[in-house]
């Protein structure tokens, strides 16, 4: 009995079904090795990449969660290096285009600015209105005595033509933010309908935009009214002179493309 029972121990070693999964193993390790042989031929960068991620898998390093936090390898680096190259690129090529379109505005603005002066000097209103373009915007400014009566807001009848001129004019460019802006002296008011040249400058910079917006090819929401009351003043309150100066309604047709970074931020009314 004990020489059959060493007999079939012998037997059970002699199996050989293992070679099965060994050979199986070997076929998917030469498919593998095929595989990146192809890579390598192809595209060696991929290639490389490929195998710093099995390298790092089978010597228990980092994994693909965690290659973030691993030392960079020198292909990382050699992409790191273009990635900075594309990044000086662009800025350059937006750069050319803004240039482009900041001419085109500059072109419009003086375009348009042509128009009011031309209007301005037929109708013989020199002494009333003015032009000035500068690197935030195109500014009209408008003397309080041709829109309105004294320590009032609404349009003077004979004004209104005025304002529906202008809003003719500022059609053509209709993207553009307008910023209506309301001035006044320094001599205190207090009468039935204001009790601060605030509130008058603001009523007046309102009224004006209403009457532009009757033109129905502009968009309200490209407009907006301010007043800054005696704050902002462009001459001495100290004379009659100075202060009839100082009463003013500013139109200003904002850039939009100016040569500060902040292309958003809203022009300061001019000294």
């Amino acid at each position: 009995m004990s020489k059959k029972t060493r007999h079939e121990e012998h037997e059970e070693h002699a199996d050989e079904s293992w070679l099965l999964p060994y050979s199986d193993l070997m076929t998917l390790l030469v498919a593998l090795f095929l595989v990146m042989y192809a890579m390598s031929a192809t595209d060696a960068k991929k290639f490389e990449e490929m195998s710093q991620a099995f390298s790092s898998a089978l010597n228990g390093g980092t994994g693909i969660l965690d290659q973030r936090a691993a030392s960079p390898t020198e292909s990382q680096l050699d992409q790191g290096k273009h990635e900075k190259m594309d990044n000086v690129v662009a800025p350059n090529t937006g750069e050319s285009e803004i240039a482009k379109l900041r001419k085109q505005e500059q072109e419009d603005l003086e375009k348009l600015k042509k128009q009011f002066d031309q209007y301005i000097e037929k109708n013989g209103l020199t002494d009333l209105l003015s032009t000035k373009l500068n690197q935030s915007q195109l500014m009209i400014t408008i003397s309080d005595n041709a829109l309105f009566a004294s320590g009032e807001a609404d349009v003077k009848n004979e004004s209104r033509q005025l304002a529906k001129s202008i809003s003719s004019m500022l059609q053509q460019f209709p993207d553009y933010n307008v910023l209506v802006q309301g001035h006044t002296d320094n001599v205190p008011i207090s009468n039935s309908s204001y009790s601060s040249n605030w509130d008058l400058s603001v009523d007046r910079a309102l009224h004006f935009m209403k009457i532009l917006l009757l033109n129905p090819n502009l968009d309200p929401v490209k407009f907006s009214p301010i007043g800054y009351g005696e704050y902002h003043p462009i001459a001495d309150n100290s004379t009659a002179a100075g202060r009839a100066k100082n009463r003013r309604v500013e139109v200003s047709i904002l850039r939009k493309y100016t040569e500060s970074a902040d292309t958003t931020s809203v022009a300061p009314p001019a000294q």
